[in-house]
């Protein structure tokens, strides 16, 4: 038996799908049957409340993942242009991000400041954590509804300018060649030339790249507006008080040098108080539920965004998108 409904009431995500009691999960093979099965269904919660949760199918192993998002969608992104730190497992199969346990990581949607995106990502439990570690999920339609619409309209009307400084092999932040998979400039140029970056080769052999990008996005197949960026990400006030201090003391008067930095599409800077409106309406949207060994995700990655809460113990999730 299947049991379908909202994880929980008075939240609009996500919606979960779960196995009855003590019912053998099956594992991959039981959850693609079922998903094609029911593709209609699914397919409609997943545009209706932007998530949905697969519970008890046991999907608990790096092989039983890979399998399912192949099967799910054949056509499997790399992680190419990516701004996190993870380890690539299979093609198309990452760990999630690999930044320390003690910190939050605010809620974004996936290469969201990039002119190509994911639309989709998968999300599966392998390990759960001790304590905490959920990955809070937020509907980035009720989130543009809620915001200042005086935010709104500034960040609508200028866009968001992206910075990026990505070391040769030694520095902070990632280097280039983990950035875009590769050792060639020339492939990391002809992916730059075809994606709206502009780039600049430093004498070190450090790359800037820096492009601008909307704000607020149309989603292809709802038409529904949604906030679509990751400016409160990318700008160094998304860390804790005493590195964003620290940050800004190292690089000051040179602010185009950081790892990562976001200012408004004419170069203007945006105000911090603004990007922290950002943060927290988002966190105070978000739904939060606790992992559990087995469990999948499907995410539409522009109406919901994602985060990860801080963690205690060991923690496997793993990632695929496409």
């Amino acid at each position: 038996m299947i049991n379908r409904r909202l994880m929980e009431a008075g939240r609009t995500l996500p919606y979960l799908v779960e196995t009855g009691p003590g019912e053998d999960g099956g594992g991959a093979h039981y959850l693609l049957s079922y998903y094609e099965a029911n593709r209609a269904f699914i397919e409609t919660k997943l545009l209706e409340h932007g998530a949905v949760l697969f519970r008890g199918f046991g999907v608990a192993t790096p092989a039983a993942f890979a399998r399912c998002a192949r099967g799910l969608n054949r056509d499997l992104l790399s992680y190419v242009d990516g701004n996190s730190p993870r380890t690539k497992l299979a093609p198309g199969v990452y760990t999630s991000t690999e930044y320390p346990a003690e910190y939050f990581i605010s809620l974004h949607n996936e290469l969201s400041y990039s002119s190509k995106w994911p639309s989709r990502l998968f999300f599966c439990c392998v390990v759960a954590p001790q304590e905490q570690g959920e990955t809070p999920i937020a509907d980035c339609r009720a989130l543009l509804r809620a915001l200042d619409p005086e935010v709104v309209e500034e960040f609508t009307r200028k866009g968001v300018k992206y910075t990026r400084n990505l070391h040769g092999g030694s520095g902070a932040g990632p280097s280039w060649q983990e950035t875009f998979e590769c050792k060639e400039r020339a492939a990391v140029e002809q992916y730059c030339a075809g994606a709206d970056i502009d780039y600049r080769w430093r004498p070190d052999g450090s790359l800037s790249l820096t492009q601008v990008r909307p704000a607020v996005a149309t989603h292809p197949t709802t038409k529904q507006a949604v906030w679509f960026n990751q400016a409160d990400q990318f700008h160094p006030s998304t860390h804790p008080r005493h590195i964003y201090e620290t940050l800004m003391s190292v690089y000051r008067g040179r602010e185009d040098e950081l790892p990562q930095n976001a200012c408004f599409g004419d170069g203007t800077p945006i105000d911090p108080a603004a990007l922290e409106h950002i943060r927290q309406t988002a966190r105070a949207l978000a739904a939060v539920f606790a992992w559990q060994a087995g469990d999948l995700l499907v995410v539409d990655n522009m109406l919901t965004s994602h985060g990860r809460m801080p963690f205690t113990g060991p923690r496997r999730v793993l990632v695929s998108m496409s």
